[in-house]
């Protein structure tokens, strides 16, 4: 996954920590492609090493409707183990999605599950710096919980390929696209767009670092554009990378295109800001 050889022992298998009720969750396919269709509980999988320098909050991708679980958690746990982090993958709730009790989740239930994390991380007591990271939607929700205010501030959020902001009714690309179903999906994007300056709360309290296509049709580079605009007329930190040759969805897997060396400029940049 790194390029750089892992100077750290990598967790095989996560501690699981349920942050609320719920039936147990139960995964579609086979690893190393495990997806979870629906969120019943939020848990919290914590990929833990010894000696750890830093530690990471780690949120995959799926659109608000599934979690791509394997390719962009777990992997992405195991490569932040070997850059000597601890690293705790959210299994958050679904907006709109059914809560097995009759009704849905409320549109804000990711940011919920996401703070219910970053408590219990703090619950323990450590030192350890905090990074938060994402992948497609979950550099969204990476990028809410870099705009909440907490005693636990992060050293910085990696976001990349995210629907961070032209997801919003008003500002989409393109322009017209339809709403997204379900509406509480929605409706969260038009409550937290990242990165545009009409919006304040919206814009993280850490250093920033983006991984974006460009040609990338699913999640347009107006997104990562918005945000570099703001960030150079507010002064935000900001470290932007797009890639000429690279897919939607490239993760950590797809090393084919001008984005095979993403992973070590990320970790460079976590390097920096540690």
């Amino acid at each position: 996954m790194n390029s750089i050889p892992s100077p750290c022992p990598v967790a095989a298998v996560p501690v699981i920590e349920v942050l609320a009720e719920g039936a147990a969750n139960h995964f579609s396919g086979d690893r190393p492609d495990r997806v979870l269709d629906l969120v019943t509980r939020a848990e919290l999988h914590s990929f833990t090493i010894a000696a750890p320098r830093a530690r990471a909050l780690v949120y995959t991708g799926g659109g608000y409707t599934q979690l791509f679980y394997d390719k962009e958690g777990v992997e992405v746990a195991q490569w932040l183990n070997g850059l000597g982090i601890d690293a705790h993958v959210l299994v958050h709730r679904l907006p709109g999605a059914s809560d097995g009790n009759g009704g849905v989740f409320p549109k804000d239930i990711a940011l919920r599950d996401g703070q219910a994390a970053l408590k219990r991380l703090a619950d323990d007591g450590s030192a350890l710096p905090l990074f938060h990271i994402g992948l497609s939607s979950g550099g969204h929700l990476a990028a809410v919980m870099a705009c909440q205010t907490h005693t636990l501030a992060p050293r910085g959020v990696l976001i990349a390929y995210a629907p961070i902001n032209a997801n919003h009714r008003r500002h989409k690309v393109p322009s017209g696209k339809p709403d997204y179903p379900p509406v509480e999906k929605q409706d969260f994007y038009d409550d937290w767009p990242i990165g545009l300056a009409n919006y304040p709360h919206g814009l993280p309290k850490a250093p920033i670092f983006l991984a974006y296509a460009l040609h990338d049709q699913s999640v347009p580079i107006q997104h990562a554009l918005r945000l570099v605009e703001t960030a150079a007329d507010a002064g935000l930190d900001v470290d932007a990378h797009i890639f000429g040759a690279a897919p939607h969805g490239f993760a950590l897997r797809d090393r084919a295109g001008s984005h095979a060396l993403w992973p070590d400029l990320a970790a460079d940049w976590i390097d920096r800001h540690l």
